[in-house]
């Protein structure tokens, strides 16, 4: 009994060292490991262009990568980029496969109960983009209809709380959605407003109608740590305080976002400087 019980011992101690929360993993990297290994891992999207994307070249471009570039630089380490669905944003997180999610990352106290969240570096609100035909003008005029959203987003959660009578077609991949509205599978497709407006401009058979541009409350976009890493949270917030003195996320916007919205947009009806709304 006593050799069974070592061997039992001996497995779950290796099982322990290989899981991704090991001991010191439960709260993520602290800054000192970070610069250690000379690599941060940070999760982004890949298919979210203007904030995350890859472009021909292989490159991750958008509002988030700039972000996360400076970050790195600023930590004097190599930025390693996880590409993550919507729906993992705090999986990745949770399991250590990286130290910090730049994904669009909306603010909810549902989320905040498993990550830590950074001070807010955007605003958003939701959006609706239809088929300039079927202007979708409010989201009423789609009950009995079809929404297209992506899993795991604050719009599958908004609609399925207060608009019930609408049917949802889920995707895990923003790519998969975008398709399945160019290809008639939806009414509609709603995410952040921000998102939808940039899509619209490059697909001008579709446009978001006015009523449909600013829907639910405004809310912010934060970076997001694993739970209790109080170390990496309070190194990004100061950080974002720091940048705030720059301008950084004004300049983020000219060099990522100006091109796609337009000469006469407002960076200030999106950008938040300092962590301050």
């Amino acid at each position: 009994m006593k050799k069974f019980g070592k061997i039992i011992l001996a497995a779950a101690l290796a099982i322990a060292a290989l899981s991704p929360i090991s001991a010191k993993g439960k709260t993520g990297r602290t800054v000192a490991e970070i610069k250690k290994s000379k690599v941060i891992k940070i999760a982004v999207f890949s298919d979210k262009k203007p904030f995350g994307y890859v472009d021909e070249n292989g490159e991750y471009q958008g509002y988030d990568v700039y972000f996360g570039n400076r970050i790195a630089k600023d930590l004097g380490v190599k930025v390693k980029y996880v590409p993550v669905e919507a729906a993992a944003r705090v999986e990745v997180l949770t399991t250590g496969k990286v130290d910090l999610v730049l994904a669009n990352f909306t603010v909810t106290p549902e989320r905040a109960e498993k990550v830590d969240f950074a001070l807010p570096y955007m605003k958003v609100a939701l959006g609706i983009v239809s088929p300039k035909s079927a202007l979708v003008t409010d989201p009423a005029q789609l009950n009995g209809k079809t929404l297209i959203i992506a899993k795991g987003t604050t719009a599958e959660s908004y609609f399925s709380k207060n608009y019930p009578k609408i049917n949802l077609l889920k995707f895990d991949q923003y790519s998969e959605a975008y398709n399945a509205l160019l290809d008639g599978r939806g009414d509609g497709l709603s995410t952040d407003n921000t998102e939808v407006l940039a899509w619209a401009i490059e697909n001008p058979k579709f446009a978001v109608g006015a009523g449909a541009d600013s829907i639910g409350s405004l809310d912010s976009i934060a970076g997001a740590v694993q739970k209790g890493n109080k170390d990496l949270l309070d190194w990004l917030n100061n950080e974002i305080v720091e940048l705030g003195k720059e301008n950084f996320f004004h300049a983020d916007y000219e060099a990522t976002l100006r091109s796609v919205y337009g000469a006469d947009s407002d960076a200030d009806s999106l950008v938040v400087e300092g962590g301050k709304l």
